[in-house]
């Protein structure tokens, strides 16, 4: 074979085989700093050798991938004939890494980039992730291939676009948010096993991820004993469970509708900046939090089929009830349906107004605003659970806390389309830089 007569320009191939050699490097000093005997230098090399494939085209691109899958062979016989064991990850990680190499070549850089960065990182929690596959129970595997078959099996098997008599119900739309919401709980679920509960951050961040209600109940119960650590940590892991639930709620909202995403940023940023300055005014909070006397906090199992239907169920009855509501009774109607969905599950709320959105039966706004009224009711419901300590001072000083998370949520929440409409009306340019247009 000839090479190619082409002219290649010199800074696009060099930006393409720099980015080769980064990525190689990357990957090569995981593998150096543990000792392997492909390190930096093998790794770079490989990654150089696939970026040059990719530029100079497909014959070469298979060749070399061919020539770096005899090199992983004859590393694994030397190994073999010194009797120690294959070097199997490594020679898979040499593999992929000349992949990266002929796509960066090709021109391609988030994905190439995306998949060492993910390859690095296995290689990297090597250690987390055999300890953790080794103490999984039986329930928890259950979980994830029930998950699993969720996802990959139900969903493609159900109908597409509204059914029934009155075209209220989406049943893919409905199964995607069950997925996503679980998902969301068992990514959770795997970090908390993972990382254990590390003090206040953990518990009530990780917590409040999946069911902030659980959360706020278990550290107010903790306040028990009247202790002035005990009550410090519970006061900011509740408010720590309270900003993950917003955290989880807006990015609801950034997935399934980013046009209401955009309108709600505003009283969502105000809820989680008033949040925080809350959780600062703890006068302790300067203390080193992972020494915070939560203790564990027990979680659900990550998945189970009672609760896919329990979000399934909340999200079509919500979703039915809010066209039915919008239509009988107007904006009202939707906001008092928000109301009652964030008291019983405020992201099956938030899905449920996207939803609503999507398929035209609410506009923007009022979808916004119902998403900030489930979230608010979801931290309002959480006053009872905080009487649970029977501390006063505590219950106090939460109230005021949340009280100000509502009002100041409430005014954002009404400024949020009229500042919006008033910027894009008053700035050059900004309705081009928005990732989706926004129907004022």
């Amino acid at each position: 074979m000839s090479l190619p007569e082409v002219k290649w320009p010199y800074p696009i191939s060099l930006m393409r085989l720099s980015l080769a050699l980064a990525l190689g490097l990357l990957i090569g000093l995981e593998r150096e700093r543990r000792g392997k005997e492909a390190g930096l230098r093998t790794f770079g090399f490989i990654a150089l050798l696939g970026g040059m494939g990719g530029v100079l085209g497909d014959s070469y691109a298979y060749l070399i991938l061919a020539l770096v899958g005899l090199l992983t062979i004859f590393l694994n016989m030397q190994r073999l004939r010194t009797n120690e064991t294959a070097e199997l990850t490594t020679s898979a990680a040499m593999i992929i890494t000349c992949v990266a190499g002929i796509l960066c070549g090709k021109g391609h850089t988030a994905t190439p980039a995306s998949i060492m960065v993910i390859v690095t990182a296995l290689l990297a929690w090597k250690d987390r992730l055999t300890g953790f596959s080794l103490g999984l129970t039986e329930n928890e595997m259950r979980s994830a291939l029930l998950l699993a078959i969720l996802a990959i099996v139900i969903y493609p098997a159900l109908p597409e676009g509204a059914i029934g008599p009155w075209k209220l119900i989406e049943p893919r739309t409905a199964w995607v948010t069950v997925i996503l919401i679980a998902g969301i709980g068992f990514a959770n679920y795997v970090l908390w096993k993972m990382y254990g509960t590390r003090g206040i951050v953990m518990a009530g961040f990780l917590g409040g991820l999946v069911n902030s209600s659980i959360t706020v109940s278990e550290l107010a119960a903790r306040a028990r004993d009247k202790h002035r650590d005990t009550i410090s940590a519970a006061y900011r892991g509740i408010l720590l469970a309270t900003g993950a639930m917003l955290i989880r709620n807006g990015g609801l909202l950034v997935i399934l509708a980013p046009s209401v995403a955009l309108t709600a940023t505003m009283p969502f940023v105000v809820m989680l900046l008033v949040t925080g300055a809350w959780f600062f005014v703890d006068r302790n909070a300067t203390r080193q939090i992972s020494s915070d006397p939560t203790g564990q906090v027990e979680l659900p199992l990550p998945f189970s089929l009672a609760a896919a239907l329990k979000f399934g169920l909340i999200f079509l009855v919500l979703h039915v009830a809010g066209v039915l509501a919008q239509q009988a009774f107007g904006e009202a109607g939707f906001y008092v349906v928000s109301v009652i969905g964030g008291v019983v599950s405020s992201a099956s709320a938030v899905a449920a107004a996207a939803s609503l959105v999507d398929n035209g039966s609410i506009p923007v706004h009022v979808a916004s605003t119902g998403a900030v009224i489930a979230s608010l009711a979801s931290v309002a419901i959480n006053l009872p659970l905080v009487m649970r300590s029977n501390n006063r001072a505590l219950v106090l000083r939460l109230s005021l806390a949340m009280l100000t998370i509502t009002v100041l949520g409430v005014i954002a929440a009404l400024l949020a389309q009229p500042m919006l409409s008033f910027l894009l009306e008053n700035v050059p340019g900004l309705e081009q830089l928005l990732p989706v247009p926004v129907p004022l």
